[in-house]
């Protein structure tokens, strides 16, 4: 199936007003550029607001783009930063910045009384500031890459999103730069540099952007505590109230897909029918956004001009890969896929068949059992990852994996040391590119458990939200879990699909009197087709560094802690302890 095209061709001439002036509620005056289709009169207007500035690619895609099909549209630059007025506190004012531009567009001669909203990422997020409170005038929203509230996202299963946190607050400090857009294809390596650089959270913004920057400091601060500093920076309460019509597109490689699934399926449990496209996309990829202005394109004649001739039957679209083909849908999650869990076993074998059943699998001399050399995850699997942004000091520990006991039925083991954490090999980031890699290089480490399930013997679509429920001892009350699921290639390669992370904390999730949880990590949603003679496979390790913040095992706080402590776990999947993982089965 072909992606959209621009549905007409451009009509219209374009003129444009630069550094309009919009007032604030405080008295901070903001700029904005107006783009007006030449020979319509008063035609709706899309309003864009962005703290990357209004010119280049805003102006040319947004601007122009939409402006010769017939809208007018408004581009305006967010508090403290090209020209307009104020600081810049991220996420902090664009609720009540938001409001008072509407207020002010309102006011304009050239005002038709109809408008929408339109944009990726952080111009999503200043979308669903407003929407629930814009008034009827507002028709449409178009939203791709982003979500109601952005705090989920910087702190993962309780796991601070390290990286992506760094990236962010690095772009900003570099995008008013001379070259400030270019300095961004160097980011993710300037900020990797920094988060490997062994000195406390607290310095790594300094390493990173060259000067302290108080968002950064604000995420690691209200760490522990978000909920006072996130509570006028989260909008996701207020989703299932927005009455304009509201199309997402995102990426499975996205950094805020979990999150912006929620506010579709918030829209969803209010009455709505939002559009919701995904696809082989992550966050700075540029193909989303090319889809995403077509589609709000045809959205955006059909909500505002009423010709509803270019968009699609079904609401879902999804692009699944390993089958590697379009797939429209009339919701997700999609009609008929059932959960499957698929269970630890004894040898690090991986079935659908639960502990206690027979399974061929787990008997000795199979792949994935134990005592076999060279096979990941079990004893006698050599060799450190050697990736090149890892260097010397975080090779594996020395301690091996451990399969339990002499009959492989109990716990599986393994010894987490934050002095050398386990890396992450791929998975969402906010910049650079997260496409699946092949993680073969991580599975040979000593601390990270590999559970791998039968050679398939038919085509296994999996297309919905991934969790993994656990049994897990940890020898400190403070420790991460994280867990993810590759498909193995027959040629052995090993690609990440999804992952996620779980911080523990003593009392959360609470344990037994044999010290025991049962832990659930939430991965981000899947829809992939694993093909006929692929297997299946299960990571669990105690970290993903730098994707997440090392957990230093002492509980102490986010940006100073130094001190730490290596934490060992116990993977229990015995009948009374049937740890799986559970994937969304879609029917054949």
């Amino acid at each position: 199936m072909g992606m959209i095209t621009w549905p007409r061709a451009a009509v219209h001439r374009v003129t444009v007003e630069r550094d309009l002036p919009v007032p604030m509620l405080d008295g901070v005056t903001l700029l904005a550029d107006h783009y007006a289709p030449v020979g319509a009169v008063r035609p709706p207007a899309i309003l864009v607001r962005s703290p990357y500035g209004r010119r280049g690619v805003f102006g040319r895609t947004f601007g122009r783009g939409f402006a010769k099909h017939g809208f007018q549209v408004v581009i305006q630059s967010c508090r403290g930063g090209f020209g307009s007025g104020g600081l810049l506190d991220p996420l902090g004012d664009e609720h009540d910045d938001g409001l008072a531009t509407l207020a002010w567009l309102r006011d304009q001669d050239w005002y038709g009384g109809s408008l929408a909203m339109h944009g990726p990422s952080y111009l999503g997020y200043a979308q669903w500031a407003v929407a629930p409170f814009a008034g009827p005038d507002l028709k449409a929203m178009s939203t791709s890459v982003t979500a109601s509230q952005f705090r989920d996202a910087a702190y993962v299963g309780g796991a601070f999103a390290l990286e992506s946190s760094l990236m962010w607050t690095t772009l900003t400090a570099s995008m008013e730069r001379p070259f400030g857009g270019a300095s961004a294809l160097l980011i993710p390596r300037r900020t990797r540099r920094a988060a490997l650089s062994g000195r406390p959270l607290g310095e790594l913004d300094t390493l990173s952007a060259g000067r302290g920057m108080p968002f950064f400091q604000d995420l690691l601060t209200h760490h522990a505590e978000p909920a006072a500093y996130w509570g006028r920076r989260d909008f996701s309460a207020s989703v299932g109230e927005v009455e304009a019509a509201v199309t997402m597109v995102g990426g499975w490689y996205d950094v805020f897909l979990p999150w912006q699934i929620k506010d579709y399926m918030a829209m969803r449990a209010a009455g709505r029918r939002p559009y919701l496209t995904i696809g082989p996309w992550y966050h700075a990829d540029v193909r989303h956004g090319r889809v995403a202005n077509a589609e709000a394109l045809a959205w955006f004649r059909a909500h505002l001009l009423g010709d509803p001739s270019g968009l699609r039957e079904q609401p879902v679209r999804l692009y699944v890969t390993g089958a590697d083909e379009w797939r429209d849908y009339s919701d997700w999650p999609v009609p008929g896929v059932r959960e499957q869990r698929w269970h630890l076993r004894p040898g690090f074998a991986l079935s659908p068949d639960a502990p206690g059943t027979p399974d061929a699998l787990s008997a000795p001399g199979t792949p994935g059992a134990p005592g076999v050399p060279g096979v990941p995850g079990a004893p006698g699997a050599d060799g450190a990852l050697d990736a090149p942004h890892v260097p010397e000091s975080l090779d594996g520990p020395a301690d091996l994996a451990d399969p339990g006991g002499p009959d492989g039925t109990g716990p599986d083991r393994f010894r987490y040391d934050p002095a050398h954490p386990t890396p992450a090999l791929g998975g969402p980031v906010l910049l650079g590119n997260s496409e699946p890699r092949d993680n073969r290089r991580l599975e040979a480490r000593r601390d990270v458990l590999v559970y791998t399930g039968p050679e398939l013997r038919r085509d296994t679509e999996m297309i919905g939200p991934v969790f993994a429920d656990l049994y897990v001892r940890s020898g400190t009350g403070h420790a991460d879990v994280v867990v993810r699921v590759c498909d193995v290639h027959p040629d052995g390669s090993s690609y990440n699909v999804c992952e996620g992370v779980r911080r523990l904390v003593p009392g959360d999730p609470p344990a037994g009197d044999d010290g025991i949880r049962r832990v659930r990590v939430d991965l981000w949603p899947i829809g992939h087709r694993f093909r006929r003679g692929h297997r299946i496979r299960v990571h669990v390790a105690g970290g993903a560094y730098p994707r997440f913040a090392r957990n230093l095992g002492t509980g102490e706080p986010l940006g100073t802690g130094s001190a730490m402590v290596t934490t060992d776990h116990e993977i229990f999947h015995d009948p009374s302890h049937p740890s799986a993982v559970v994937l969304p089965l879609a029917p054949s």
